[in-house]
């Protein structure tokens, strides 16, 4: 689960001019029609919001006479959908009345003024008291307002194939208590099992907020003692210049393409890249260990395009561990997705009576198991429908309790973007780790006007 780089003029317009195509005449255009706007799969096998979005549309049609839903899906990688989402909300003529936003985007986008508060709705709609807190935490922005509904949160950890284990020597139970664990694990797949990638982590640019997410911050949040914020200071509101812990991230993600323990880098360069670890690598035993989400299996189910029954018993499953194996011993990140209002959707009461109509308690259970989700709402966390429901979701719902939130305030898409390139440029070799560092420290002092500190 994201920013992209710095466009090209040119690349900026040919951006708008495909969003202005995709948008049609605005969400105005229609009183009697809801325009919904999704992040659909770059993998055209993989249908599962498309799916889904299409029965609440049925629901909705037939609850409300004379209404109509149109869906305006766009098919882009992480990075770009960020783009072409923000173009279209900038003007009433290309906004939908309801858009899918990443909790790390909203506070950014709500500081641009391109989304509507809820709060006047929310405030009539009993459902929303059964959402957990740190859902709703990840939608308010700092006014205290909210600016969304979430749909399900997410954690990290680490997957492994079992077969490639057994032919490298490792343990079908692996359980890696520190970074270097990880490390030898991925060492011997290499040595012992050639053809097969060792080991898969998220870098640079063109996979965005996956590299920072499911990568750095996972190897960052699991430096130091966990007592404070390796990222940003709460207490001075500023963020956290590269340290240490920055400096250890980065060579973990240095050691493994110096290596050459992950992916080719041109692979791993990829902004599609994800789609290749859940459709290939993994389903054809063509990797080793996958530092990756909860939401994986659901590329996998049936009628996705990859079925792959077997998962469950051919992949393992294993936390990250902390650096050096210190308290709590494992880490994870969330983040998740929020149903948003655009400040400039033409008809928002219709958007959040479709917001109602997705999140019954049964169809919200519905959403949670299609696309491997982690349950936002008490009534489904604890229904044992949701917890049978498929291998992993007991796994990675404990993870909670080991998980951190990205410090997702309005600069955090630009320091996003100054960790990526530093990621970047230590996998290409064009920059050591301790010039990545300086750099980003530059950067990080440019993005955020200066409100940095040491520590």
């Amino acid at each position: 689960m994201r920013p992209t780089a710095a466009l090209t003029p040119l690349a900026a317009l040919l951006l708008a001019a495909t969003t202005l195509t995709a948008c049609g005449g605005g969400s105005g255009s229609d009183p009697d029609t809801v325009k919904v706007s999704f992040k659909q799969s770059t993998d055209n096998s993989v249908k599962v919001m498309d799916t889904y979005l299409a029965d609440i549309k049925r629901q909705f049609e037939k609850a409300h006479p004379g209404k109509k839903v149109e869906l305006v899906p766009i098919k882009a990688p992480d990075s770009e959908y960020y783009t072409k989402l923000q173009q279209m909300l900038r003007s009433p003529k290309t906004a939908p009345d309801l858009v899918y936003e990443d909790t790390f985007l909203i506070n950014s986008d709500i500081t641009s003024g391109y989304l509507k508060p809820l709060d006047a709705y929310l405030a009539k709609w009993p459902d929303w008291n059964r959402f957990i807190d740190t859902a709703k935490a990840a939608a308010r922005g700092e006014d205290g307002k909210t600016y969304g509904v979430p749909d399900g949160t997410d954690t990290r950890g680490l997957w492994f194939d079992k077969d490639v284990f057994a032919k490298a020597g490792l343990p079908a139970d692996w359980q890696p208590k520190t970074w270097d664990d990880v490390l030898a694990a991925a060492r011997a797949v290499k040595k012992k099992v050639p053809g097969v990638i060792p080991l898969n982590v998220y870098t640079g640019k063109p996979v965005g907020e996956a590299a920072t997410m499911q990568t750095f911050e996972m190897l960052l949040y699991g430096t130091g003692d966990g007592s404070t914020d390796p990222l940003y200071d709460k207490a001075s509101k500023k963020w956290i210049a590269g340290g240490q812990g920055f400096e250890d991230a980065l060579a973990f993600v240095e050691t493994v393409y110096r290596e050459k323990l992950g992916p080719d880098v041109s692979d791993a360069l990829d902004p599609n890249v994800g789609t290749r670890v859940r459709g290939e690598w993994l389903p054809q035993g063509r990797l080793g260990i996958a530092l990756d989400g909860s939401w994986l299996p659901q590329d996998w189910l049936p009628g996705s395009g990859h079925e792959w029954p077997g998962w469950s018993k051919e992949l393992g499953l294993a936390a990250m561990p902390t650096q050096h194996g210190q308290a709590p011993g494992k880490v994870s990140m969330s983040g998740g997705w929020t149903w948003s209002i655009p400040a400039k959707a033409g008809n928002p009461d219709l958007a959040f009576e479709f917001i109602k109509t997705m999140q019954t308690k049964a169809n919200a259970q519905k959403w949670y198991i299609a696309n491997s989700g982690i349950a936002v709402r008490e009534d489904v966390a604890e229904d044992p429908a949701y917890v049978d429901a498929q291998p992993g979701i007991e796994f990675f719902t404990d993870l909670v309790a080991s998980t951190h939130y990205r410090p997702a305030y309005p600069a955090y898409p630009k320091v996003s973007t100054a960790i990526q390139e530093a990621m970047e440029s230590v996998t290409t070799g064009d920059a050591s780790v301790d010039e990545a560092t300086s750099a980003y420290t530059d950067a990080l002092r440019d993005a955020t006007d200066n409100q940095v500190v040491e520590r």
